[in-house]
């Protein structure tokens, strides 16, 4: 952590002070434990930090397998991926700002806000009366989550040893994991049941609730605040702007904005000309949200890069499995829900039997490319899919994806925050996070475009292929059926777009058409997530696999 001018209570920062001679850009060398908090302290704080974060990725899991139904009643099927990109959009620009401002302002306040932003949004989302109220409200969501998902990391990193928090990195790895296990179980008992969908969203509130009454009172961080320190407020500005853009390109590219179109082409090139200007900015801010030094380390820049496709194949996974699972194969939100089991139970197993490996060895470049290996085992069999119409090929493919995931998630930050200098722990944590979250968005995002895009060219080639069978029954006076499939499917043209019930309640031939291009679409999805797994494996393998630093202190840490 960065110390400011005046310096830090020694009850404040756990972590000495660099020597003067030392260089702040250089990867630290192990060198006497720091006076870390026992474990005690330690095990109060994670009290809040589980909780919180338990309540926000609820959230997402829960809605997961309720957004067919959600959408059906709102708006569109089209517009499924700006729902869920809203709030990964805001959570993904927020997340360098949150770490930042905890740096200046300390981490248990900024903590409390992001839980308070979360309470409001949820309760605005359970309210909702139409599809732009709910992405608004979506979008406000992310931003509490943004801080959510970003300031435990780096409160643990100023509590715990790099070495120790192998095990604690685990257990909020098996956070997500007992937060997606129920999740998606809970989403659909609630959309079968008379509460309904808008529960998803109000249900998370009690919990928030008592996550800020938890934090209130167990977690104890003194901090001096740097009320002289600048926020850069023109560079979070610029960031969050050329992460929207991008994202809004990829989530209306190739279905409401061609690809090769003028707008297309305009917004490519706002997306650069904001990046470019971000990083003009960054490198003269005084207090940078992501500091450009950090791009001069290796861990640094190859962590970030398999965060980025990590993010895209976990969030698109999350978000279009269900999905498939009701409209392909017609099981109900709550069984959908159940399938997903298998890529989250072994998600569970590797995040958190990985966390307690390294904190006993340090060691922990194998697991990252272990994991990635599998993930390009998992997508190409799930990209099988459709030859099996079983679920043998779904369950193994996802137990191979959730594998790697949990090879990956945790302990790319952990190799981050051990190689970067004290000063830039925060910052280094909250940017992974933000490349991380960043890929989720882009994931979802495009993963839409191309079930969207394939969707729509497999039902117009059905719909040809039957108008040319109508044509040709009536020229030799027959009537193989296709009249009526092509009727069927001109009326069914909005239907497609609809919820899962609605499409299994057309009639059958138009049903079949229906549901076949849906599993060609989704075919497109899996086949898309191998080249992001093998870009991830080789980022993963020209990483440095220096040992975790530390253990621990030597006393008492009971």
């Amino acid at each position: 952590m960065e110390q400011s001018p005046s310096g830090m209570s020694k009850t404040r920062d756990p972590v000495p002070k660099a020597k003067p001679s030392e260089d702040p850009a250089a990867t630290p060398s192990p060198g006497p434990a720091p006076d870390y908090p026992p474990r005690r302290v330690v095990r109060r704080i994670m009290v809040g930090l589980v909780l919180a974060m338990l309540t926000s990725m609820l959230t997402n899991s829960i809605i997961g397998t309720a957004l067919p139904t959600i959408m059906g009643e709102l708006g569109g099927q089209d517009r499924l991926a700006w729902v869920a990109t809203a709030a990964l959009l805001t959570m993904t620009a927020s997340t360098p700002v949150w770490g930042k401002l905890s740096d200046l302002w300390g981490r248990k306040l900024l903590f409390q806000i992001a839980l308070g932003v979360f309470i409001v949004a949820s309760l605005a989302a359970g309210f909702a009366q139409d599809i732009n109220w709910l992405i608004a409200a979506r979008a406000l969501q992310g931003l509490g989550v943004g801080g959510l998902a970003t300031l435990p990391n780096i409160i643990l990193g100023d509590v715990v040893s790099p070495r120790e928090r192998g095990r604690y990195s685990g257990l909020i790895g098996m956070v997500f994991g007992v937060s997606t296990v129920p999740g998606p179980l809970v989403g659909g008992f609630l959309v079968d049941s008379p509460l309904g969908w808008r529960w998803c969203f109000l249900i998370t509130v009690p919990l928030a609730v008592v996550a800020f009454t938890v934090v209130q009172f167990m977690f104890r961080m003194p901090f001096a605040p740097r009320r002289d320190a600048p926020v850069d407020r023109l560079g979070a500005a610029l960031i969050f702007s050329a992460a929207s853009t991008v994202i809004v390109l990829l989530s209306l590219g190739g279905t409401q904005i061609p690809w090769n179109s003028p707008t297309a082409y305009v917004m490519g090139a706002g997306a650069v000309l904001l990046t470019v200007s971000a990083v003009l900015v960054e490198r003269r801010a005084a207090e940078p949200i992501i500091p450009p030094r950090l791009f001069r380390d290796r861990t640094f820049v190859l962590a970030s890069a398999g965060s980025v496709t990590v993010g895209m194949m976990m969030f698109g996974l999350i978000i279009y499995m269900p999905q498939y699972l009701q409209m392909v194969h017609g099981m109900s939100p709550t069984v959908s829900g159940l399938m997903t089991l298998p890529l989250v139970g072994s998600f569970l197993t590797t995040s958190i039997g990985s966390g307690y490996a390294i904190s006993g060895t340090g060691r922990w470049k194998v697991y990252p490319v272990v994991g990635m290996v599998l993930c390009v085992i998992g997508f190409t069999t799930l990209s099988l899919a459709q030859v099996d119409p079983g679920p043998t090929t779904i369950v193994v493919g996802q137990i191979c994806v959730g594998l790697g995931f949990g090879l990956n998630m945790q302990i790319l930050l952990l190799a981050t925050q051990s190689a970067l200098p004290l000063r830039d722990m925060a910052s280094g944590t909250a940017s992974v996070t933000f490349f991380r979250n960043l890929g989720g968005a882009m994931g979802v995002a495009a993963f839409g475009a191309v079930m969207v895009g394939r969707l729509n060219n497999e039902l117009a080639a059905a719909a040809t292929a039957a108008g040319e069978a109508m044509a040709a029954d009536r020229a030799e006076g027959t009537d193989s059926g296709a009249e009526e499939l092509s009727i069927g499917l001109e009326q069914a043209a909005e239907s497609a777009q609809g919820s899962p019930e609605l499409v299994h309640s057309l009639p059958g031939p138009v049903r079949d058409v229906i549901v076949g291009a849906f599993d060609h679409a989704m075919q497109g999805v899996f086949v898309a997530g191998i080249p992001i797994a093998v870009i991830g494996l080789v980022s993963v393998s020209f990483m440095k696999g220096v040992p975790l630093r530390g253990g621990g202190p030597k006393r008492d840490r009971r």
